[in-house]
């Protein structure tokens, strides 16, 4: 190709307009990036995202937060710029919640009037209520502020002195780790010996009841007998077998417990022993809103249900048609014998609720007045108490039920269908193929794209 001046210009004016061009493209991106913000997270499981647990609680917490982060300017490592992108997540969810620091080495007095111990350390307000986080990861802050939208303290009290599974326990058929995650969401508790104690506690907002081994004594079933009439909650967790002198409480309540145990032949296609009956279908009651997951019941029983005063029953448990209550022993092939088992779909748990007179301050007990306010009382009877033992609880949605259970028994309704589990992997997985799709991609094609407009560059201006 000539090259004259001619050709020259007309070079220079596309340099120019190209040039332009891409400053304007520059420039509109720029602007854009101000006003929309698109981010992917790759990690397995959104590692770097907050969970659906935090997602469902924001979105149930009107108002704004106040997050005070105690950290010092200097401290090596970025702790400010850690504690900004932790809760960079969740302003992105809720906008109004607003971030502040005070560093403790130039306000010591603050440090000293607000309880703050470590470095580092958050104190969420919320409504007039405060808490504190000193373990910086998302299932500390989403526990702390499921714990102030609480409000009021919750104390689950759990019966003891009976051989009952013990809330603080480690063996394997004991609460400890169920009892632990309901500490993280701010709930308290705590065990009665009425033989001992003589009174069920004024602050219990839950009576747990769970498999006692030994027979009750008369008066302490009275004592039950007069939380329940007081409008007390009450989660009574029964294993196959002896009601152990709780005979009148099944009675007050309208349940009985059927014969045999439980089992399930999809239990075995599934992993686990067939005695251990799942539950994969929910009924409409309020305590499995939105619940969807499997969960599992080694060592049920059967509860059928019967007119008891002004309680109204609905189950929220039922296994599959497929299942059936075995009468005989569980060792060998165990088989469905027609006139001796009970055959399924069976109800192992069961909601009730009543209309009681709500109770005036000071009062202790329901008003009996008829022009008093009415609320409504709740009970959960369960034919197992293995589900939420330790070496149960975590499989599949055992936790998150049990966390169903509390809540719809504490009356914090709108915390019922948030997820218990916050914790996320931290790791970024592929499977070998995307492993070599990555490698193609950055050691193969790129190279090769930039070799090849390289190469068509240097050609064109070589022919100029």
């Amino acid at each position: 190709m000539e090259v004259n001046q001619k050709t020259r210009w007309h070079l220079r004016s596309q340099s120019i307009v190209f040039v332009v061009l891409l400053l304007a493209i520059v420039g509109l991106l720029a602007w854009l990036s101000t006003r929309y913000n698109y981010q992917a997270d790759w990690t397995a499981n959104h590692r770097n995202s907050l969970s659906p647990a935090s997602v469902a609680l924001l979105k149930r917490m009107p108002g704004p937060i106040e997050i005070t982060a105690f950290a010092s300017a200097k401290q090596v490592g970025g702790l400010r710029e850690t504690i900004r992108a932790l809760i960079k997540r969740y302003q992105r969810i809720k906008p109004d919640i607003h971030l502040s620091f005070v560093d403790p080495d130039t306000e010591p007095q603050q440090v000293r009037a607000m309880g703050v111990r470590f470095q580092g350390e958050l104190v969420v307000s919320y409504k007039g209520r405060t808490q504190h986080v000193q373990r910086l990861n998302e299932h500390s802050i989403t526990d702390t502020l499921q714990a102030l939208v609480r409000g009021a303290k919750r104390t689950v009290v759990f019966l003891s002195g009976h051989g009952e599974r013990n809330p603080s326990g480690r063996a394997s058929y004991d609460y400890g780790q169920w009892a632990k995650q309901l500490k993280d969401k701010g709930i308290r508790t705590t065990t009665v010996n009425l033989a001992k104690q003589g009174k069920i506690p004024a602050n219990a907002s839950t009576l747990v009841i769970a498999g006692p081994q030994v027979k009750l004594l008369p008066g302490e079933v009275k004592l039950i007998l007069a939380y329940l009439e007081r409008g007390g909650s009450l989660l009574w967790m029964h294993d196959p077998g002896s009601l152990h002198g709780l005979a009148p409480l099944a009675k007050a309540l309208g349940v009985q417990f059927q014969p045999g145990v439980a089992v399930d032949p999809t239990a075995e296609r599934l992993g686990q022993r067939a005695d251990a009956v799942p539950v994969t279908g929910y009924g409409q009651q309020a305590i499995v809103k939105g619940f969807n997951l499997v969960t599992f019941f080694p060592q049920a029983c059967a509860i059928k249900t019967t007119a008891a005063g002004d309680w109204k029953s609905k189950p929220f448990l039922t296994t599959t048609a497929q299942s059936w209550s075995e009468t005989g022993p569980l060792n060998g092939v165990v088989s469905f014998d027609k006139g001796k088992d009970i055959h399924g779909p069976l109800n192992i748990g069961i909601a009730l609720t009543r209309q009681v007179a709500a109770s005036k301050p000071g009062q202790k007990g329901p008003s009996k007045s008829n022009s008093d306010a009415k609320r409504t009382q709740r009970a959960v009877v369960i034919g197992d108490g293995d589900f939420l033992s330790n070496a149960a609880f975590a499989q599949s949605g055992n936790l998150d039920l049990g966390q169903h259970i509390i809540n719809w028994l504490s009356h914090d309704d709108t915390l019922i269908d948030i997820p218990a589990r916050v914790s996320r992997d931290i790791t970024v997985k592929f499977t070998p193929t995307e492993r070599g799709m990555v490698a193609l991609v950055l050691f193969v094609l790129l190279p090769l794209a930039l070799f090849g407009a390289g190469l068509g560059i240097w050609l064109r201006r070589r022919k100029l």
